[in-house]
């Protein structure tokens, strides 16, 4: 019998010894230390070692890092089924003893930068199977890397934290644990990404916070301190940076604002900061400049129907009004009353309507009581603007006229059906704004929103496979409703540059990672309570 055969013939010798030792096992510490030895032996021996270590380690407390040390050497071994049968036995470490834990926990966190589909698989597996024995311990070891990991190691725990912790039964996830996530991912947020803070939202949605309104208050909260709204960025307010965190701290808020968590702090931010001329003109300048516009005025909009009390409320209103008179033009003065004039009516919606929401707070404004031809001026802009969408919603009609549901399912005909909801809510709302005084009674449901029933309605019908792309691809919406004046299809077909958001994406704006990276910092140092990350050698720093 050659030498590898002796060695492992000893091997299952020393775990009959120390199976059979019973309460004398302590006493067997050579033997363990034999099969500790083994892990630099052959791939049998080492797969043999893998599966014994973890089976008496409780027993031999004086020889746990030595054990622990072995079991990652074979972690990081060149062969791929010793690596995936020891990451398997990993948590074998902590079945009756959780203390190590945090440790194991960081660990398996560095192993989450695999690309073999495989071996991550059972990395996931092993963390599972660890939060089982002992989930705080686990989650700790995670949060370190998420504070002092590399940046894939970090966005890989954020993700499975969010994928798959957060999924765990009640058992396993109980509040006591619950309450360690959200702590933790409060923590967190103060140094993130874009992207990452995406994943921190999504997270903490799935908490208790989500289901209660002191929870709801503190989700805004985290949102408006994300979005840096204390802040004044004056002549920068139309940085890409700043615009994209408002977007993006907005769009997460967006489900939490009710009649008793108000979005007045973001309207008022809007208003102040965006709806400025000398700004707005300057926002997206760079690149697709109506497309970030839009994407701005339809978070807008949707807020602004949670908003509450403004201070100085016909200032705001005269900041949505002036800009709102981009989009709203004269009628020329050698019109041809036979032609349908252009609009961009998707962006003229929102501000409408935001307009509509507002002016509310401040009824004498569009009355101009001390400006008549400002007046006259405002009452021929939306006639103008009534001629473009009566016209318009004739032509979007005629387009439709007896279609069968089959052919309205085409991406055509839903821009179609868009542009009509769109254009019906812009002819309601100058209904109201052209009355003398304006009315501000007609409500009006935004041409891309859904309402809250019916939205869980459509996700309780789809495949959870297809709710979860919906939810990456950002529930992407409509395009922008334009009209060049000859009746041609509603929507900007145009597809998105690369690295920006899809054009008039809407829900889940996410920014390219790192995008607003002046607020949303990483230090890159720190580090927990399971100690270090791998460096780009692959060693460990454990």
């Amino acid at each position: 019998m050659d030498n590898t055969g002796d060695r492992i013939e000893k091997l299952y010798k020393n775990y009959e010894i120390l199976s059979d030792a019973k309460e004398k096992i302590g006493e067997h510490e050579a033997e363990y230390k034999e099969i500790l030895d083994a892990v630099k032996g052959s791939a049998k021996e080492k797969r043999l070692a893998s599966q014994f270590i973890g089976k008496f380690f409780k027993h031999f407390p004086g020889l746990a890092e030595l054990a622990i040390e072995s079991q990652l050497d074979l972690c990081e071994d060149e062969d791929t089924q010793i690596r995936r049968q020891a990451i398997k036995d990993l948590p074998q470490l902590c079945r009756e003893t959780t203390e190590h834990t945090p440790r194991i926990g960081d660990i398996l966190a560095q192993l989450l930068i695999t690309e073999d589909s495989t071996e991550l698989l059972q990395v996931h597996q092993s963390l599972l199977t660890l939060a089982k024995f002992d989930a705080v311990g686990t989650l700790t070891g995670i949060f370190s890397q998420i504070v002092g990991g590399d940046e894939t190691t970090r966005f890989r725990s954020f993700q499975f934290i969010n994928n798959k912790i957060m999924k765990l039964e009640p058992q396993i996830l109980t509040k006591a644990v619950e309450d360690f996530i959200i702590a933790e991912v409060k923590k967190i947020t103060l140094d993130v990404s874009s992207d990452e803070f995406h994943l921190c939202m999504s997270i903490l949605n799935q908490t208790k916070l989500s289901k209660t309104l002191p929870g709801h208050v503190e989700l805004v909260t985290l949102a408006a301190e994300q979005a840096d709204l204390e802040s004044d960025p004056g002549v920068l307010a139309s940085d890409d940076e700043t615009v994209e965190r408002f977007i993006q701290c907005a769009t997460e808020a967006m489900p939490y604002f009710s009649s008793q968590v108000e979005s007045t702090q973001f309207v008022k931010f809007m208003c102040e900061k965006f709806l400025r001329p000398s700004v707005w003109s300057l926002i997206g300048a760079a690149d697709e400049q109506h497309q970030t516009q839009l994407r701005l005025l339809k978070v807008f909009a949707e807020m602004s129907g949670f908003c509450g009390t403004l201070e100085k409320p016909a200032e705001k209103v005269e900041a949505i009004y002036e800009v709102l008179l981009e989009y709203m033009p004269l009628p020329p003065l050698d019109a041809d009353l036979n032609e349908t004039p252009s609009f961009q009516f998707s962006h003229a919606e929102c501000l409408l309507y935001a307009l509509h929401t507002l002016g509310k707070q401040a009824v004498d404004f569009l009355t101009f009581p001390e400006n008549p031809a400002k007046l006259k001026d405002f009452r021929s802009r939306l006639q103008y603007l009534a001629r473009g969408t009566q016209g318009y919603i004739k032509k979007l009609q005629e387009a439709v006229k007896g279609k069968t549901a089959e052919e309205m399912k085409s991406e055509e005909n839903q821009i179609k059906v868009t542009a009509l909801k769109t254009t019906s809510n812009i002819s309601t709302l100058i209904r109201d704004l052209f009355h003398s005084p304006p009315s501000f009674k007609s409500v009006v449901q935004l041409s891309w929103v859904i309402p809250k029933g019916k939205k869980a309605q459509q996700q309780n019908q789809q495949p959870k496979q297809k709710q979860e792309e919906s939810a990456k691809a950002g529930n992407k919406r409509h395009a922008p409703i334009t009209f060049d004046g000859n009746g041609k299809a509603a929507g900007d077909t145009k597809g998105p540059k690369q690295g920006k958001p899809s054009p008039g994406s809407q829900k889940m704006y996410t920014p390219p990672s790192g995008k607003y990276s002046g607020k949303l910092h990483r230090n890159g140092g720190g580090g927990g309570g399971g100690g270090g990350g791998r460096n780009n050698g692959g060693k460990r720093k454990y």
